[in-house]
């Protein structure tokens, strides 16, 4: 019998893409900030390909990444319904690090509200409401007759359109009205929050959780020192934070710990644990932690500030890249 020779048939499988990720970010940090570039190099330690886009640029395809990953987007404040919109866009065609749907309930802090009905403890707020139409009085009697309190917009970042009053001085108590009274008028919810004298102290102190896991503390030294004044980005007389490794406490611990639980129940359709998280706690008068903010979107993740971080960071990442995939 003779033996024909076989036909080759070229092969139509198509070669896997290199695996690429996006770390989405804004026009200002176009090569990102320090601490995401840190994370960017150890991702690509890992052999992944990290681009950096920026989130409102419509020359990029998106679907080209999987995950993208919300790292430096912060200018999206005054823009927070596109950004919202651009972060369910991405979501259709890829893994978007944090979900859409997450995004949307952290950028707003009115989200604190959703933890407090869950027996979370947060600072004492009064939420002050554009539609009541408020009158001057009316958001006088709603400020403390004693020491000092902040007023910001529930869609802020940082210590933008923020300020720090004095309740007993008359002349600040006139620029917390009109601070709060031009944010209603412009269409903006408004925080009424008291200022915790522990913070001129002992600080914030910054929980970082990668993956569900806690991973570092830093201490964030206080920011805020005076009123808001129109037509400056920040505080009048706001100054840089301090950041610096700290020791998170028991009590702090226990605190974050609940946080996370809380999270995993308000988004039962999100994969769980979220890749990133970071809750920031403050002293009551009391010396009880509270719940001033937790960061879900965007957060800085301080990972120059703890040994190993960087690389913690890295493997929550890499650990949602596509089965096969390094």
């Amino acid at each position: 019998m003779t033996n024909l020779p076989s036909t080759a048939v070229p092969s139509t499988a198509v070669p896997p893409r290199p695996v690429r990720l996006a770390f989405a970010t804004c026009a200002e940090l176009a090569d990102l900030d320090p601490d995401n570039q840190v994370l960017r190099d150890e991702l690509v330690a890992r052999g992944i390909g990290v681009d950096v886009a920026v989130w409102d640029d419509p020359a990029v395809d998106w679907s080209a990444y999987s995950p993208v990953v919300v790292r430096s987007t912060w200018d999206y404040v005054q823009r927070r319904t596109q950004f919202v919109a651009w972060a369910r866009r991405v979501e259709q065609t890829s893994e978007l690090i944090n979900p859409a749907g997450v995004i949307a309930w952290n950028t707003d802090k009115t989200y604190l509200r959703d933890l407090a009905e869950r027996g979370l403890p947060i600072v004492p707020t009064i939420w002050l409401d554009p539609a009541r139409n408020m009158s001057a009085r009316a958001v006088n009697s709603r400020l403390p007759a004693f020491g000092h309190f902040v007023i910001k917009p529930t869609v802020s970042a940082g210590t933008r359109d923020t300020g720090r009053y004095d309740a007993s001085a008359t002349p600040e108590r006139m620029l917390a009205i009109a601070h709060a009274k031009n944010l209603m008028a412009a269409g903006r919810q408004v925080m009424l929050q008291h200022y915790l004298r522990a913070v001129d102290t002992v600080g914030e102190t910054a929980l970082v959780y990668l993956d569900g896991v806690f991973s570092h503390a830093v201490r964030k030294g206080p920011s805020l020192a005076g009123p808001f004044h129109e037509g400056e980005g920040d505080g009048a007389l706001s100054r840089a934070k301090v950041i610096a490794p700290r020791e998170a406490d028991d009590a702090q611990r226990a605190l974050g710990d609940r946080v996370l639980s809380a999270l995993a129940g308000l988004f039962p359709g999100a994969r769980q644990p979220l890749c990133y998280a970071r809750v920031d706690l403050v002293p009551d008068e009391d010396g009880s932690p509270v719940i001033l903010e937790v960061e879900l979107a965007e957060p800085s993740l301080f990972l120059r500030q703890a040994p190993g971080a960087a690389a913690r960071a890295a493997d929550a990442i890499a650990a949602r890249l596509s089965p096969g995939e390094p």
